[in-house]
């Protein structure tokens, strides 16, 4: 993938984030930029998912600042203290796209009406369009026939990709993904990357919490590797993941790809790696 634009859409400054005693957040910053697929990598508990949830204000910094395309979101730093009311952070926030781990889809509604409650209730779209918008999305992500079915009557696979379709309902900037296929059985883990791809191939803004180190290596722009709550390296894919200087970063891709089964390929250039999935 190549970066589309220079065009700052997300830019984070100095967040920092605890819990009691266990600093999740070391004042980290982080730029993404429009078209950009940017991959977040490390170990459990390194902070991946508290700065991607801090990123749209899922969860509040206890410090710093965050900007989504130009417009201030958040911003406490020092004795600065920006106060904005719900229906601003609701402002600001709608033009993210969240994406969890577990679906959150609701069980009592189907596909389609899953799809269509924000536009219509957030957006006040018409119920009409969003029903022609969300069949369409649907189609998108490779579900014609499953707007009438109910979670329970989809797969695990079919229902993230369902989720996806919801949050690509609201029009969003930029799509935050946390670990979309951990969820997974190992069999349907594909059907949803392959999603992720094709928006990646029309320019959506990513930014994507992932244990799937082949995946990171094939489609993003750039590898961002956390631990211990900052960014302790970043870079292009080949850069970071062949070649990094950083112990802790080849000690985490070493363990991922059980002893270079994944990174021989990607040496030789003999074939596009495979996705792995932590034990």
């Amino acid at each position: 993938m190549a970066v589309t634009s220079s065009e700052l859409v997300l830019s984070v400054r100095g967040i920092e984030k605890s819990y009691g005693k266990n600093h999740v957040l070391r004042g980290v910053d982080l730029d993404v930029h429009r078209g950009e697929v940017v991959c977040l990598i490390g170990a459990s508990g390194s902070g991946k998912t508290s700065l991607l949830r801090c990123m749209n204000l899922l969860m509040e910094p206890d410090q710093g600042e965050i900007v989504i395309e130009g417009a201030p979101l958040f911003r406490h730093c020092g004795a600065e203290r920006l106060k904005l009311s719900g229906r601003q952070v609701s402002a600001v926030r709608v033009k993210t796209g969240m994406v969890f781990q577990s679906f959150n889809l609701f069980p009592h509604r189907t596909a389609l009406e899953n799809i269509i409650e924000a536009p219509v209730v957030v957006k006040k779209v018409a119920r009409g369009e969003a029903e022609a918008r969300g069949r369409e999305l649907l189609t998108r992500m490779g579900l014609p026939e499953a707007g009438h079915k109910y979670p329970s009557q989809l797969s695990g696979g079919q229902q993230q990709r369902v989720a996806i379709a919801r949050a690509l309902a609201m029009q969003p900037t930029i799509m935050l993904f946390d670990e979309p296929t951990s969820a997974l059985d190992p069999e349907l883990v594909g059907e949803v990357l392959a999603a992720i791809r094709q928006l990646a191939a029309e320019g959506m803004t990513m930014v994507i919490v992932t244990h799937e180190i082949g995946f990171a290596y094939e489609l993003a722009d750039r590898v961002v590797f956390m631990d211990q709550g900052v960014v302790a390296a970043s870079g292009a894919p080949r850069e970071l993941l062949l070649s990094s200087p950083n112990p802790r970063l080849a000690a985490f891709v070493g363990r991922f790809t059980e002893q270079a089964r994944l990174l021989g390929p990607l040496t030789s250039q003999a074939a596009a790696p495979s996705s792995t999935s932590p034990a």
